[in-house]
């Protein structure tokens, strides 16, 4: 096995506010989450915020995004070109404002020999002095053409703005696509027709397309407005449905079908930039809130030759149903469309018919609280069937669909969570998945067989992970599943990325081994990891980690802080690497115990059960939890100090610290909530109505499981963080709030970050100010 040294290297910064999966289950099992697994270092080196937030001496490096050829024979890369080094590690510190100089190479994966397939010469524009920095890159599907994205901006989370160019592989030319007088960095969703000859992309809400021969324009839609948009989608879908790109091309390249969002109900919320310029700034978001009317979605299906769209008609009211996914069933001739209802509990599979738009439903998921698990299903080669992801009995499973939606086969059978389908490997008959039977702090690579004999053998399902290889495990597989880029990281163990083999996971290249991070690492004064588990009040497992400080003597008491999360997006106890544990670990050298705890609703592989018990109750239930985890936390161990203990948490962590620090006043007494949604009304409609339920249903439990109905119970000290400029979490929860404490004389610390969006981290100095303020909050108020 060889270690390649600065392959692909196009690093991934590991930042300080990280979620996961999450937690644990209400259909038990038995727990194998105990013991230490970290050596301890009584002397050592001293950590620093300034090291950590200023320098990110300990982010992990990984290597960069590939392409894999569908046979698996090679991938591709981008790959820092010979002489820019310096700017790649400018990029490492700070991040993606830093334009690389990049080619675009080829490996073999099992010599790992390297073919620059395109030169920096070959993506320099005719008369420009430099080449175009790459955000992005796609091959059409004979490579004879490859797509460039660049200069992408950002449109809230992802850089999804920007500008491409073709190269002709065969000519050389290369040539900006598009109109000649378009605003710069507002094309979204560019893509090659399946024929490769076309190119369809968004601009200014429109979906345009263009002939890659003649070049010239055509637009599939021209009605786009305030509140007219096609193409792409509003915050909410994009946030809650993890959707952005809003359209597809039919497999024959002579359709688009597309979403189009009619947001005039949604009002729209206003952010205001103070800073930037002389006069304020404002930016307008249609945003519904829960309870208030959402944008109204249709999927329009059109021609490329002779553009005129046709509508699907789908039941129901557009803004009190939600279309989700949408895709072509495999063949040009019927559009794929899911259909949920507000409440989310039941979603619905429709054939639409490309010609006259009517949809003829075949399939149905229902809960009786909610879904959640929305996925593409994935078409297997014959098309007569498709892989579906469900929690129809009781557990995340992949299940194998007949065309007609009669045929039900489970792939995964088991009292277990697939967390991940990964990989189908169809010439060989495999399923691959992500799964973790045994821990649920970890993860690992699975297979089992694709056509249901796993439902008479259970041996048929197989760990390809070998077990070495402890902690959280993902896999980048090739499209015939026999080469993947694995990476596996584990709680002080950064992550290191081969090349593997599969299924035999032979590792054959070392791509990224973060020799000199695990080098510092080791060099740290560290004490013990335990991860533990302790039963709530009705007999339910709850699974965390509990750090100790270097030195340790079980004989002293030693305050603790609580790092939480607590809500359905996120696991906080799991075995993996993450900035945000080595900032634990420093307050560790400084004299806490650091403990996590996963409180029963979390996003955890522990069964349906689990998961929806909170229904209803976000936030009492959860919390609920989190104070019997204390009270046994207690009762175990004599060296935690329970009159000392604080608590912190960002976004649902944010809202669970405040609920702890108002529910249980007697049991916590210092927090840090950053960016809480303190009450639930305020947030997004399709989130909190998953899981809280309808406003009219269930308006009694809004007012009571918000924070903010609590507020008068504060008792100990509280640190409220939020950034004003943030478009998730609005900065107005905190004004409300502050409004709340004030008028109960409650007294608190409050610190805001000039248009900072919900993670704050945007800005010079961001982070190193925000953990430097949260470790000397917990240092005053909690140290003797």
């Amino acid at each position: 096995m060889t270690k390649v040294k600065q392959l692909f290297r196009r690093t991934a910064t590991c930042l300080a506010v990280i979620s996961l999966a999450a937690c644990a289950g209400v259909q038990e099992r038995k727990s194998t989450q105990e013991g230490v697994n970290m050596t301890t270092k009584n002397d050592g080196v001293l950590l620093t915020n300034e090291a950590i937030f200023k320098d990110w001496e300990y982010n992990a490096k990984r290597p960069g995004v590939v392409r894999w050829a569908e046979d698996g024979a090679s991938f591709t890369a981008l790959e820092t070109a010979k002489g820019f080094e310096d700017a790649e590690l400018e990029k490492d510190r700070y991040g993606d404002d830093i334009k690389l100089y990049e080619e675009i190479v080829q490996y073999d994966p099992a010599t790992l020999d390297r073919e620059v397939l395109i030169t920096l010469a070959q993506l320099t524009p005719e008369g420009a002095e430099n080449a175009l920095p790459v955000d992005d890159y796609v091959w059409s599907k004979d490579k004879k053409r490859v797509l460039i994205y660049t200069q992408a901006e950002y449109v809230w989370r992802d850089k999804t703005r920007g500008e491409y160019w073709a190269l002709n592989l065969e000519n050389d030319d290369l040539w900006q696509l598009g109109q000649k007088d378009a605003e710069a960095s507002q094309m979204m969703f560019g893509k090659f027709s399946p024929d490769g000859s076309k190119f369809a992309y968004v601009y200014h809400n429109n979906i345009y397309v263009q002939d890659l021969n003649n070049r010239e324009i055509t637009a599939i839609t021209t009605d786009a407005s305030d509140t007219i948009i096609n193409g792409l989608f509003d915050w909410a879908y994009e946030e809650e449905f993890s959707i952005q790109d809003g359209f597809r091309w039919s497999p024959d390249s002579q359709r688009i079908a597309y979403w189009q969002l009619d947001t005039h109900a949604a009002q729209d919320f206003h952010i205001i930039n103070n800073t930037d310029t002389l006069y304020p700034e404002i930016t307008s978001i249609p945003y519904p809130k829960v309870g208030e009317e959402n944008s109204g979605a249709k999927i329009g299906i059109s021609t490329v030759k002779d553009p005129k769209t046709v509508w699907v008609t789908l039941p129901g009211i557009a803004k009190d149903m939600y279309v989700p996914r949408m895709d072509w069933a495999d063949n040009s001739e019927q559009v794929l469309i899911q259909q949920m209802n507000r409440k989310q509990d039941t979603n619905t599979l429709f054939y639409a018919d490309a010609k006259t738009g009517k949809a003829k439903p075949f399939f149905v998921e229902q809960e009786e609280t909610f879904i959640e698990l929305v996925e593409d299903p994935k078409w297997l080669e014959d098309s007569e069937s498709f892989l579906w992801q469900s929690e129809r009995d009781g557990w995340k499973h992949v299940y194998r669909v007949s065309r007609d939606g009669k045929t039900v086969t489970d792939l995964t059978p088991g009292e277990f969570d697939v967390t991940e389908l990964v990989s189908v490997d169809e010439d060989k008959g495999w399923l691959y998945f992500i799964a973790s039977p045994d821990n649920v702090a970890q993860r690992y690579l699975h297979r089992s067989r694709l056509d249901g004999s796993g439902d008479k053998v259970s041996s048929q399902m197989e760990q390809v992970t070998p077990k070495a290889n402890t902690g959280t495990n993902s896999y980048k597989m090739s499209g015939d599943s026999t080469w993947a880029i694995h990476t596996v990281s584990s709680f002080m163990k950064p992550p290191v990325s081969s090349l593997v083999s599969l299924p035999d996971h032979k590792a054959h290249h070392v791509l990224e081994d973060n020799a000199e991070l695990f080098e510092r690492i080791d060099q740290l004064a560290k004490g013990e990891v335990e991860f533990y588990s302790v039963e709530a009040r009705d007999g339910l497992r709850l699974d965390g980690f509990m750090m100790r400080p270097p030195n340790f003597d079980p004989n002293k008491k030693y305050p603790i802080i609580n790092y939480v999360y607590g809500e359905p997006a996120s696991q906080t106890a799991g075995d993996f690497y993450t900035t945000r544990n080595i900032w634990h670990l420093m307050m560790t050298q400084k004299g806490f115990l650091v403990s996590s705890v996963d409180n029963r609703g979390t996003k955890a592989p522990r069964g349906r059960d689990w998961r929806r018990s909170v229904y209803g109750n976000i936030g009492p239930l959860g919390a609920r939890d989190q104070s019997d985890s204390l009270v046994a936390i207690c009762k175990r161990w004599s060296y935690v100090d329970c009159d000392r203990v604080g608590i912190w948490g960002h976004s649902g962590g944010g809202s669970m610290t405040l609920n702890m620090l108002f529910r249980y006043p007697e049991q916590y007494h210092v927090g840090v909530s950053r960016a809480p949604v303190p009450d639930q009304r305020l947030y997004d409609s399709i989130y909190q109505e998953r899981y809280s339920g309808l406003l009219a249903e269930f308006e009694d439990n809004y007012k009571e499981a918000s924070a903010i109905t609590h507020a008068k119970n504060l008792v100990g000290k509280l640190l409220l963080v939020h950034g004003t400029g943030d478009d998730n979490v609005h900065y107005q929860g905190a004004e409300r709030l502050q409004n709340e404490l004030i008028k109960h004389n409650r007294q608190f610390d409050f610190m805001s970050y000039p248009n900072r969006r919900h993670g704050i981290v945007e800005g010079e100095g961001t982070s190193l100010h925000l953990y430097t303020m949260q470790s000397d909050y917990f240092i005053e108020h909690l140290m003797d």
